[in-house]
C-alpha cells in the first residue's frame, strides 16, 4: 500500500460533504477548574475550510450548499469522519449534519 501524504489543500470534499476545522475544546470550567484530556467533551463547532460541489439532483444539475469557507458552524455530536494533520483536527461531515452557522 502507498503512502499518502494529506494537508489541508490537498482535500476536496465530494458531493454534499463538507471539510471543517474543530475548534478546540475548553480546558477549563466556568467554575475555574481545569479538565483532563479524558474528560473534555468532543467540540461541536468548527470553521469550514472547504466544501463540495453540492449533492448531484435527478435532472443532473447540483443542488447548492448553503455554508461556505470561512463559516463558523454547529454540528452534530457523533456526525463525520474524524481527521488528524499534524497537529489539528478536522471532521468530514454532510451537509444534513450541519445543524446552524454560528455569527
Amino acid at each position: 500500500m502507498a503512502a499518502v501524504s494529506l494537508s489541508v489543500s490537498t482535500v476536496k470534499p465530494l458531493g454534499d460533504r463538507v471539510f471543517v476545522k474543530v475548534n478546540a475544546s475548553e480546558e477549563k470550567t466556568a467554575g475555574g477548574l481545569y479538565l483532563p484530556d479524558t474528560a473534555k467533551e468532543k467540540p461541536q463547532v468548527g470553521e469550514v475550510i472547504s466544501v463540495g460541489e453540492g449533492k448531484l439532483k435527478d435532472d443532473g444539475g447540483r443542488q447548492v450548499i448553503d455554508v461556505k469557507i470561512g463559516d463558523k458552524v454547529l454540528y452534530s455530536k457523533y456526525a463525520g469522519t474524524d481527521i488528524k494533520l499534524g497537529v489539528d483536527e478536522f471532521v468530514l461531515l454532510s451537509e444534513k449534519d450541519i445543524l446552524a452557522i454560528v455569527s
